[in-house]
């Protein structure tokens, strides 16, 4: 991450960072993940984050997602949806040849890193380190250049960023608001960040707490308590992402914005969407498309 050269003007790479895996706490009880309460018919929360990504301009969509959950997020999304802007051309001749694609990757937080920072902000900052690492491997030209973090417990209609697209795509930072309120808030509004914020919000993390006593060596043998341990894996979003410079960035305002991180506010949702008539758009973007083997046309299930 230390190596990305910096860009100007538009951005060449923008990726897609949606994160599953945190410490954060849920009270649905439900036998499926949290990130797939249902919030339409046959459409969850986590194709929501997907379709903001693709509205976004997003080349790539990281889910940071653990190997427990992974394969059933995996079946449900699928290794590639749909580019919005390339999916209604009507007029186009050959419309099924112009459509673009949009990689979905799947990773999971380093085993050495669960349970002791892996909260959610560090899984932004765990999914953005592996693509670049990934990308920069495979071409320099694929290095990622901004990334776009997209939070399935903060919805919003996604068709509302598209007029954005190229302020996402600039070398300018970008971030959600609704009704004044951003991430630096607690709220799970989507933002854009590039190198050097990245490296600010590792640099909060590595302030959280060990095994031993701050400042003290393994010959003083002081430990700390048991709930005192690890701290980082509870660090809440405004704690990690208070780096993040607003006043220099570009701000879009969003309408119908929720946060659905528990029973209530998922209530809440349900009685206002009567009015936001939320539909999934599957025949567009949401494809489960799937990839075959080399030299094999690629299928849509």
């Amino acid at each position: 991450m230390e190596n990305d050269t910096e860009t100007k003007g538009k951005a060449n790479n923008l990726v897609g960072i949606i994160p599953i895996s945190g410490h954060d706490s849920f009270d649905f009880e439900q036998p499926w993940p949290n990130c797939m309460m249902p919030i339409g018919p046959a459409y969850s929360l986590l194709e929501a984050a997907v379709v903001e990504c693709a509205y976004a301009g997003c080349k790539s969509i990281w889910i940071v997602v653990n190997d427990d959950i992974a394969p059933l997020v995996r079946n449900t999304l699928g290794n590639w949806c749909g580019d919005p802007v390339w999916a209604w051309r009507t007029m186009d001749p050959v419309p099924a040849e112009s459509k673009r694609k949009i990689p979905i990757y799947y990773t999971s937080v380093n085993p050495k890193d669960r349970h002791k920072r892996d909260c959610l902000a560090w899984s932004v900052i765990h999914g953005a380190l592996t693509a670049f690492k990934i990308f920069d491997q495979l071409s320099s030209h694929m290095t990622p250049s901004k990334y776009y973090v997209s939070f399935p417990h903060g919805f919003f209609p996604a068709y509302q960023i598209r007029e954005h697209r190229k302020a996402i795509a600039s070398s300018q930072n970008c971030y959600i608001s609704f009704n004044g309120e951003t991430v630096k808030d607690g709220r799970m509004t989507s933002f854009t960040f590039g190198k050097e914020e990245w490296l600010e919000f590792r640099r909060v993390i590595r302030t959280g707490t060990g095994r031993r006593v701050p400042g003290s060596n393994i010959n003083d043998d002081l430990l700390l308590p048991p709930e005192e341990r690890w701290s980082a894996r509870y660090f809440p979003l405004q704690k990690v992402f208070d780096a993040l410079n607003l006043e220099a960035s570009h701000e879009i305002p969003v309408e119908d914005y929720f946060d659905i991180t528990n029973w209530q506010e998922y209530t809440d949702f349900i009685a206002a969407s009567r009015l936001i008539n939320i539909r999934k758009p599957s025949k567009s973007i949401l494809i489960r498309g799937g990839f075959n083997a080399i030299a094999s046309d690629d299928q849509e299930t």
